[in-house]
């Protein structure tokens, strides 16, 4: 009978392609993860993995049953949910995903009045790209992701959470007048700094800048906005900076913020979870709360950006 330890080990096996990292990541041993995975073969009677020397290669079959077995492990996850928080919203544990260009300005404003609504809740954090995140939520390593929508993908829901509109951010000796609108499709000459490969926003700014090709914008490898803002606030080029970020980022008064001229370029941004997850409760009050949290936001970010137009 095939058992959730030897589909949790196997999923191990499949992410790691090493006996070695899938059995640190297990907290077992080497030899006691092989022995399951030879258990697990013997029992479907199929070969899952070829072994070689140093690295492990899932056969056509294996890839399948992988596939299959993060179905059932987030199945199993689901159904330990269900019991755990049925009639129970917003307590145990929660564990969130959040794309970088969000987490260091949306959180630090979430996080304590969930603490303070909900204080059974255990907020668990991971921030990384929105394509890692998306794998941890399909095996059930996440409950839920607060990132920019939309997502096609039909085993996820979300719910809408704000409109985050983008704003052209420049050194301050740049010579454009603040009142003035800039057109997202005539940054093509200009030096347009983005964030490194995998980040959604970099995608997002080069879809928005029509004229800025993937060879002309500048990829320093940076990981995070702050990098990306100090490289303008050195006179590098110029970035669209999310509003949501332009309360922290745009303090340096070596920047300059321009807006857009209608349609102004932006993102949405919403909470995706499982379409089967039975935590939904837990998700919409989730939503609800964030929304009410950063309800001030829109006019704290206006004032801020406001106060940059008048220098």
């Amino acid at each position: 009978m095939i058992t959730l330890k030897q589909l949790r080990y196997f999923s191990a096996l499949a992410r790691c392609r090493h006996f070695g990292r899938a059995a640190s990541e297990c907290a077992i041993s080497q030899p006691a993860l092989s022995m399951q995975i030879r258990d697990l073969e013997r029992t479907l009677d199929v070969d899952l993995v070829e072994r070689r020397p140093g690295e492990v290669t899932l056969t056509p079959i294996g890839l399948d049953v992988a596939r299959l077995a993060e179905q059932v492990l987030a199945s199993a996850r689901d159904l330990v949910d269900f019991a755990r928080h049925h009639g129970r919203t917003m307590s145990g544990r929660l564990q969130l995903g959040v794309i970088p260009t969000l987490a260091p300005y949306v959180l630090p404003k979430i996080l304590p009045a969930l603490q303070r609504r909900y204080p059974q809740l255990r907020i668990e954090l991971r921030e990384t790209q929105t394509q890692f995140l998306l794998e941890e939520l399909a095996r059930g390593a996440l409950d839920a992701l607060m990132l920019a929508l939309p997502l096609d993908q039909p085993e996820i829901e979300t719910i809408g959470l704000f409109d985050d509109p983008f704003v052209l951010a420049v050194n301050a000796a740049d010579p454009r007048a603040t009142a003035v609108e800039v057109d997202a499709r005539t940054i093509e000459s200009e030096a347009l700094i983005l964030l490194e490969e995998g980040h959604c926003l970099r995608d997002q700014a080069l879809a928005y800048c029509a004229g800025a090709r993937r060879d002309q914008a500048m990829g320093l490898g940076a990981t995070s906005l702050a990098t990306v803002v100090q490289m303008v606030a050195n006179g590098y080029g110029v970035t669209l900076l999310p509003q949501v970020a332009a309360e922290v980022e745009a303090r340096d008064p070596r920047i300059k913020l321009l807006r857009f001229a209608p349609p102004e370029p932006g993102r949405a941004v919403g909470l995706a979870f499982r379409r089967t997850s039975p935590r939904k409760a837990d998700f919409s009050a989730l939503a609800t709360l964030i929304k009410q949290t950063l309800g001030i936001e829109p006019n704290a970010a206006a004032k801020e950006f406001a106060s940059h137009r008048s220098d």
